[in-house]
Formats: structure tokens, sequence, C-alpha cells
């Protein structure tokens, strides 16, 4: 066991655990945050997702060890159910969410994609999600979600 500090949606936290933890559990089981979810334990599904320091990166994969002070953003470290996030705000005005359990992976991916491409192309756009699995197939309303995310950044 050792002690980590680290940043998540803006917050400072210290935890003890196991040097090799996934950061998936640190953040599920000892911040009880509900954004990221375990999925396939192989990076593969994208429900884990979170950006550090604004990179896309599968939080069950990753060592909190390879964290270090590093800023952890979650899908719930967005916005707030009061204030939700301009994506979050267009997910909710497209009904793009079905049962949720792939809008980290999809979400985050979309914010880290426009966050360095602001005009990326429809191709770009389904590309950069396209290994995010969902089983809702709500695919078409997810991309009219980012794209009106996209719309309003002009």
């Amino acid at each position: 066991m050792a002690a980590f500090s680290l940043k998540v949606n803006g917050r400072a936290y210290t935890v003890e655990v196991d040097p090799q933890t996934p950061l998936l559990y640190v953040l599920t089981d000892d911040l009880h945050l509900c954004g990221p979810k375990f999925g396939c334990g192989l990076a593969q599904c994208g429900a884990c997702s979170v950006l550090l320091e604004g990179k896309v990166t599968r939080s069950c994969v990753t060592p909190v060890s390879a964290v270090k002070n590093q800023e952890v953003t979650t899908l719930e470290g967005l916005g707030t159910p009061e204030k939700p996030h301009a994506i979050q705000q267009a997910f909710i005005d497209e009904g793009a969410a079905q049962c949720g359990f792939c809008l980290s992976g999809v979400i985050l991916t979309a914010k880290a994609l426009l966050d360095e491409k602001p005009k990326a192309s429809d191709e770009q756009i389904r590309d950069s999600f396209s290994n995010v699995l969902c089983r809702c197939f709500a695919h078409t309303r997810m991309l009219r979600a980012i794209k009106r995310y996209q719309a309003s950044l002009r």
C-alpha cells in the first residue's frame, strides 16, 4: 500500500492503495464516482474512459501510480445536474442517452476531439468514438448531439 495524491474533477484527494490498482477502482470504490464504469477490463469498450490532462484514457488499465499529479476529469466533473456542460446539455437535448453505460466514453472522447480539433469532420467524429461500444444503438442521436455541441463552439 502507498499513499497517492490525486486531482480529480478539480478536487484534491489522497488515497492509500496498492500502486498497481487501476485508476477506475480508485475512482469508483474510493472516491465513489459513478461516471466511469467497468465494462471489459481490457481498455476495449470505453465505459471506463476519463480525461487525463485532457486526453482520453481508459482507467481500467491505468494504474493509479501512473497518474502522478495529472488532472483527472470524469463525466461528472464536466458539469452538474443543475448546470450541465454544453456537451452534456447537447446529449440531453438530442435524447442521445439510453442506458448511459457508454456515456463516459462517448462524451469524453468527443469533448477531447473537439477541444483539439473544433472543426473536426463528421468522419473524424465518428472515427473518434468508433471504439466506444454502445449496445443501445443510439449512435445517430449521439452524432447529432456532438454536432450540436460542435456548433455551439463557433
